[in-house]
């Protein structure tokens, strides 16, 4: 079955922006985890994917970041085919898929620091920078803790942060609300709406109806395939 795109209202949205994608498919081992996956996000919006575990969301993203080489279709990021050694499509894209790689002997503020200091932020930047993210998700109690003593709940809301912490137009989310209690999940809405706010095309797959029906502007429903 085709996938399509579709507008709050169940019309077809054509438009194009920073994200586009077209017939996009992947087959592996002679099973197909993804096919015909077609849609775009404009600047400002968000679009969510949705469809069973196994039903190829992940794989959708893990293509549009650059993980994953598609067997058939066409992607574009900011107008560039996928590739991490681009430097447009680098800093043009921040991703939040699996649990981000950490170092044991960091902190939480460190890692934060760390990544805003990589992408040219002066060091005093950088550590404002981290502090104002741990503000914003409120875990500034975290700020001081290495990442294996951190709750699952809590490693949800650091992920997320260090995600947060780099530049980006367009943001990659696969299932943001993970181990996430409802005050929690309310942080996560809140940031990841900022985003969009100020302009960011963000593509999220999730189960969650509440953050779906806050945030996705347009959804992308995939069918599991057999």
């Amino acid at each position: 079955m085709r996938t399509r795109v579709a507008d709050a209202t169940g019309v077809d949205d054509p438009s194009t922006g920073p994200v586009r994608f077209e017939g996009v498919g992947v087959v592996s081992d002679g099973n197909v985890l993804l096919l015909e996956a077609s849609g775009s996000v404009r600047a400002g919006e968000v679009l969510g994917l949705t469809g069973a575990n196994g039903s190829g969301k992940t794989t959708l993203l893990r293509v549009l970041g650059g993980l994953l080489e598609p067997t058939a279709g066409s992607v574009e990021i900011v107008g560039r085919r996928p590739d991490d050694r681009d430097p447009v499509f680098r800093t043009a894209l921040a991703a939040l898929i699996g649990a981000p790689q950490t170092a044991r002997d960091l902190t939480v503020l460190e890692h934060l620091q760390f990544i805003a200091a990589t992408w040219g932020t002066g060091a005093a930047a950088a550590r404002s920078r981290g502090e104002e993210l741990l503000a914003e998700l409120r875990i500034d109690a975290l700020g001081a803790r290495f990442p294996h003593e951190l709750s699952s709940g809590q490693s949800q809301l650091v992920a997320l942060a260090l995600t947060l912490a780099r530049p980006f137009r367009v943001l990659l989310l696969d299932e943001p609300e993970q181990r996430l209690d409802p005050e929690r999940l309310d942080l996560v809405i809140g940031a990841i709406r900022a985003r969009a706010e100020n302009g960011t095309a963000v593509v999220l797959a999730s189960h969650s109806p509440r953050l779906l029906g806050e945030l996705a502007g347009s959804r992308l429903h995939l069918e599991e395939q057999r």
